[in-house]
């Protein structure tokens, strides 16, 4: 039998190893400005153009490379920051599987220039699907500019599956966000499409998160410090009060390295137990020093899941370090030792539950009696005898014709026989639904029970109405007595910015969108004022964080985004006229069966299925 193992040849293998390294353009980000960071760079220029899709360029002040290791970093495999397998238990730089740039220029157009301080001149490498194009000897400043051109153009499936720009510009800016904001000292410059949209110079921790999140984060932050023999933790927690209904606002860096781990981010939620809703997520920027032998980093290429060897104990120091901080800086509430002792409850009376207060009625009591008269009182006026009142009366019923009132009806206190509806038309006009577990709005039908989701069948009434609006216009605002000033951060403001026009369709009105600020001169009617920022705020969550992965329009997305938010919730209370609405708007929509997230709004349980339940 003929051989049929054989070796891959190295671009093909670096086109494999790419799929895994190299996900979307952010992934190409994440690598450049590591490897800068690794290359002892001081000042980083980010250069972006279509979403990552045109051009990728990082340009930093680093240490640079000579002409062979220009040519060796491209190979698989090939790297400075380990030398054997024991380094790998003490890993100290970003970088250390040698296979990013590889894989980089295994899928795109990329053009290097590089300078060591020793080299008066620089090199000039270009590369095309692991292809060495041209080397040449070039001016060049001393550090490294790497350009990505032209990504995944030789994987062209891999090209059509790519997000919109924008989405993909909000995954750069992610892992921008987590580069910058582990190292402080270094100086960032983010640059979209000829526009400048970070410029973050040199500083401690607490400013820079005040840089990227916008200026009045910096009071939102406390303090967390604990040095421990297994951890130390440094950092900030954002107060309770600033919790939202969305994620975007939480960071765990272990030894200056951006990790995910749900089960550290657990510990944090537990900490604020008590202080925060149940569905809403604190905000937190925690950095973690442990020993680099505790801690295993190469489990994937993209080296953000880690492991650690005692989690049971990191999990319950950073849970007590937290609460200590709240406690520490008054954020927590605590137990009040003076208060007045005269509003205790008294002992005999702490058992007893509250009781109605009865009124007693006498129903003998009678006013013209003379016992009536001894109670009142003495006093100057004293009434006369009634006795003999029915003489005042005498003679008056000879006149009346009672032929007159013969036809007119008494009201009695007996049951009513007969009424002026039929038994037909009462039956009509009776309730025919009711609420089921605050859940189900339960109606009869002729074929036999109908049970509605009374939140996935508002959010269809929701999406077709204000997809409507945004099409057509003519949404209904609600102007503000007095404008609402709300903050945010320079992301969330360019989606704000993005989704303005479609806001304004649907009844929204900005007075201004200027830094950090946006002033709300009006609302939809649908939209009660005391929830406008968290209506805002879960917008732009939701519209960052996947609404937009697929081919929906703008219009669709928003339409989406706001009946999530504005439907009614499981668990609230709906009247019977609410009820009713609900029923009757539901079956007027177009795709009355389906929410608008293609689940089930309701289903009909027929006589038939109920009879067999009986059978």
């Amino acid at each position: 039998m003929a051989d049929i193992i054989k070796l891959l040849p190295d671009h093909v293998a670096n086109q494999i190893a790419a799929g895994e390294v190299v996900q979307r353009p952010a992934s190409v980000v994440k690598e450049l400005l590591e490897n800068a960071i690794d290359a002892g760079s001081t000042s980083i220029k980010l250069i972006v153009k279509d979403g990552g899709k045109a051009l990728i360029q990082v340009v930093d002040d680093g240490i640079g490379m000579s002409e062979t290791d220009a040519r060796l970093s491209f190979e698989r495999h090939a790297t400075s920051k380990i030398s054997s397998a024991q380094d790998l238990f003490n890993l100290q730089t970003k970088g250390f599987r040698g296979e990013a740039l590889a894989s980089i220029a295994a899928i795109a157009h990329v053009d290097m220039q590089t300078r060591p301080e020793s080299k008066e001149v620089g090199t000039h490498l270009k590369i095309e699907g692991s292809k060495i194009v041209s080397q040449d000897v070039v001016a060049t400043p001393v550090g490294t500019s790497i350009s990505v051109k032209n990504l995944f153009f030789n994987i062209p499936a891999r090209r059509n599956f790519l997000k919109s720009n924008q989405v993909e510009l909000r995954h750069i800016q992610d892992e921008f966000h987590r580069v910058a904001l582990v190292h402080p000292g270094i100086e960032f410059h983010f640059y979209n499409n000829g526009s400048e949209i970070f410029n973050l110079p040199k500083t401690k921790h607490r400013q820079r998160i005040a840089h990227i999140f916008g200026s009045k984060m910096e009071s939102r932050l406390v303090p967390v410090n604990e040095e421990t023999e297994v951890v130390k933790i440094s950092g900030f927690i954002c107060k309770p009060e600033f919790a939202k209904k969305s994620r975007g606002e939480q960071f765990f860096f272990a030894n200056n390295r951006f990790i995910k781990s749900p089960y550290l981010h657990h510990a944090v939620v537990a900490a604020f137990e008590g202080l925060i809703k149940q569905d809403m997520y604190p905000g937190y920027f925690l950095y973690l020093d442990v020993d680099p032998a505790s801690i295993d980093i190469n489990i994937h290429p993209t080296k953000t899941e880690v492991k650690f060897d005692d989690e049971n104990t990191l999990y319950a120091i950073l849970r007590s370090t937290i609460k200590h901080s709240l406690g520490q800086f008054n954020v927590a509430p605590v137990l009040d030792f003076d208060h007045d002792p005269n509003l205790d409850t008294p002992y005999a009376y702490r058992e007893k539950g509250a009781t109605l207060p009865k009124v007693t009625v006498d129903p003998t009591f009678n006013p013209f009696q003379d016992a009536a008269k001894a109670k009142s009182g003495g006093g100057g006026f004293q009434k006369r005898s009634s006795k003999g009142w029915e003489g005042l009366y005498e003679g008056l019923e000879k006149d009346v014709d009672v032929e007159e009132f013969s036809s007119v009806a008494i009201e009695s206190d007996g049951d009513v026989q007969g009424t002026i509806y039929s038994e037909d038309h009462l039956e009509e006009h009776l309730a025919t639904t009711f609420q089921l577990r605050r859940k189900y709005v339960v109606s009869t039908v002729k074929s036999g029970m109908l049970v509605i989701h009374q939140k996935r069948a508002h959010e269809r009434i929701l999406f077709e109405k204000f997809l409507g609006e945004i099409t057509v216009k003519e949404g209904v605002s609600q102007q503000l007595l007095f404008p609402l000033e709300l903050t945010f951060s320079k992301q969330e403001l360019n989606i704000l910015k993005e989704i303005k026009d479609s806001l304004s369709n649907i009844g929204f009105a900005f007075e201004s969108l200027e830094e950090e600020t946006v002033k709300v001169t009006g609302v939809p009617l649908v939209v009660p004022e005391s929830g406008i920022g968290t209506v805002l705020d879960r917008l732009i969550a939701d519209y960052k964080e996947g609404f937009t992965e697929g081919s929906l329009s703008q219009a669709e997305v928003l339409a989406k985004v706001l009946s999530k938010n504005l439907s009614v919730r499981t668990g609230e209370f709906l009247d019977q006229e609410s009820q009713q609405a609900l029923v009757n708007n539901l079956f007027a929509c177009k795709e009355p069966t389906l929410s608008p997230f293609q689940k089930l709004t309701y289903t009909i349980i027929s006589e038939g299925d109920i009879d067999k339940k009986f059978s």
